[in-house]
């Protein structure tokens, strides 16, 4: 599926749309992760769309891929600005209404700012790996990315998938070791979110503890924890026929909630 393009305040933003096999069932968005892109995905966008039978939204945020950047620099409160106006923004220019929000580290935590502040837009969220606080073990794991950036073939890795890929890192590893990120936190927004929420991260994540998926769960009632053995901070690479199953399982229950003739 080729990547389609839209224009958002003069930024020309790149998509992939895959379509529905079912009529009536949930507009699924994929939100990646700090480093990534839509085709950084590689096949797991169609392999959801096969599983779930829903119309699957791929885009690359601001900057990444081939979307054009912001023209200011990053500052601490990137995540909000995606999270509470960005996305709003895009799904609007595509007409979408309640969809279901699934995101990856970065996109996880925006898909939750997306919720807290539009408790009536999403139908759910699915979170993979997402960050509510700062913990040492990201912060280490930034460290040790930076180590890599310099020291191996990273860069023409990442360059395959963005414009600019050194700017793309630079942000990502220069706002998270900020003196002003190191006490950011969101826990405070967790209450407004009203939605069904799913939390998935690897018992082994790299880049964090699982105190970041209970958090959640301790502030939205009924959130499902799904904690994955053998499984780092990529969840749907790491264990995606698990990641797939669980999606599944969320969509189909969100679908019959709101539509109880379309089932799984």
């Amino acid at each position: 599926m080729p990547m389609q393009h839209l224009v958002l305040e003069d930024r020309r933003i790149e998509y992939r749309d895959l379509p529905a096999a079912v009529e009536g069932r949930p507009v699924l968005v994929l939100l990646h992760e700090g480093l990534g892109s839509a085709s950084m995905w590689g096949r797991f966008p169609e392999r959801l769309a096969a599983a779930t039978r829903c119309r699957v939204i791929v885009p690359s945020r601001a900057g990444y891929g081939y979307s054009d950047p912001y023209p200011e620099p990053r500052t601490a409160r990137y995540q909000h600005r995606e999270g509470e106006e960005a996305l709003p923004a895009f799904l609007a220019a595509l007409g979408v209404v309640r969809p279901v929000v699934i995101g990856h580290s970065d996109g996880g935590t925006m898909a939750l700012l997306y919720a807290a502040a539009h408790p009536d837009a999403p139908l759910g969220i699915a979170l993979m790996a997402p960050h509510e606080f700062i913990e040492e073990e990201t912060l280490a794991g930034i460290r040790a990315a930076g180590e890599a950036w310099r020291t191996t073939e990273w860069p023409a890795r990442l360059a395959r998938h963005h414009a600019d890929a050194a700017r793309v890192f630079r942000e990502w590893h220069d706002v998270w070791l900020s003196p002003e990120y190191r006490h950011w936190n969101i826990e405070d927004r967790l209450p407004f979110i009203t939605c069904p929420v799913l939390a998935i991260q690897g018992v082994d994540d790299e880049y964090a503890s699982l105190r970041q998926i209970q958090a959640i769960a301790d502030r939205v009632p009924g959130t499902r924890l799904l904690a994955l053995p053998s499984c780092g901070h990529s969840p749907h690479r790491d264990q995606e026929t698990a990641v797939l199953q669980a999606l599944t399982d969320f969509i189909n229950t969100l679908a019959a909630a709101v539509s109880p003739t379309i089932r799984g």
